[in-house]
């Protein structure tokens, strides 16, 4: 059965109102370039799935306060911090089928303004006066920067193998979906153990949700993905089902191999491009990894009773099996 949004997000609607009115406030300045730019970014705005989680852990463990609104929002703050960075790193033009905040606004602008979402979610976390949610933002934080570094680094000089692709998607994308949901539970339980389980489901659910993207990156489109597509393969950036597709090949033959899919992409041959790391077993390989990675997850929540509220987390893992964007 198709998993809709709004089905998950059903049992949290009021939640989700208040929560809009804090991001909307946390964001206000008195500069107006910068309310000008806040409202550009959040015109396009995405999906909200990691304030969802944090609500939906919030109301599986007891009640959604105002602490948990909080930590909501500088979660999802950070996130978008962390889209605008990586749009100027990446020289992006798009986002969500939008030009980038760079492209219209400048890089210098840009980053700024990346560094203002940032100082923003810092605020956030002082609000939250818990020093167990700092500590979890402040290793957070910390493991996004590493993530990004280790991926640009492997692109530079290579040794990208499946153990290292996991350490580097479980920090630049898993460690946020596991704080997000791990924020919920310690703003509404003083159970750790919840805690734990909580994050066990984000960061899983997260590594299955990057792998999804990378799969995106090779076999979707523009129209659809609402970014540049074979931006990785461009790049030198060895993503799971390209990294499995190597594996298969002599090392002689792997470099050869390379310069071809480099070339289908710099072309557009994206059905050309996909036929070839498919019959590498890639792309097969990386949906059973989807598909582990979600059972993980939904694991993960087998402590906690039957309610709506972990049905709509379990929902949440197959909507990202089932998303096209």
């Amino acid at each position: 059965m198709k998993v809709r949004l709004s089905d998950i997000v059903a049992p949290i609607v009021d939640d989700l109102k208040l929560f809009q009115q804090e991001f909307e406030n946390a964001l206000r300045s008195e500069v107006r370039l910068v309310n000008t730019m806040v409202r550009y970014v959040l015109h396009r705005r995405g999906k909200h799935i990691r304030p969802i989680l944090t609500i939906l852990s919030a109301r599986l463990c007891g009640q959604a306060n105002m602490n948990s609104l909080k930590a909501a929002t500088l979660v999802e703050i950070l996130h978008i911090a962390t889209l605008v960075h990586d749009d100027v790193v990446d020289e992006s033009d798009l986002r969500r089928n939008w030009p980038s905040l760079r492209r219209v606004f400048n890089n210098k602008k840009a980053v700024l303004m990346g560094d203002y979402f940032l100082a923003k979610s810092l605020s956030n976390m002082i609000g939250l006066r818990n020093f167990k949610a700092l500590e979890v933002l402040s290793d957070t934080a910390e493991r996004l920067s590493s993530g990004e570094i280790l991926q640009m680094e492997k692109a530079l000089l290579g040794g990208m193998t499946e153990e290292v692709y996991y350490r580097m998607v479980q920090d630049k994308t898993a460690s946020l979906f596991g704080t997000a949901c791990e924020l919920g539970a310690i703003t509404a339980s003083d159970d750790a153990a919840k805690w734990e389980l909580l994050r066990q489901y984000g960061e899983n659910l997260g590594i299955a949700f990057q792998i999804k993207d990378d799969l995106f990156d090779l076999v979707g489109d523009t129209a659809s993905v609402g970014k540049p597509v074979a931006f990785d393969v461009k790049k030198n950036i060895r993503t799971l089902p390209l990294i499995y597709a190597l594996k298969q090949l002599e090392p002689s033959d792997r470099r050869q191999y390379l310069r071809m899919l480099k070339s289908r992409a710099r072309r557009g041959k994206m059905v050309e491009l996909r036929n070839a790391i498919e019959e590498g077993g890639g792309i097969e390989y990386a949906e059973e990894r989807i598909q582990h990675f979600s059972e993980a997850a939904i694991t993960a929540l087998a402590a906690f009773p039957e309610s709506e509220y972990k049905a709509a987390l379990i929902n949440v893992v197959h909507f990202n099996t089932q998303r096209s964007s």
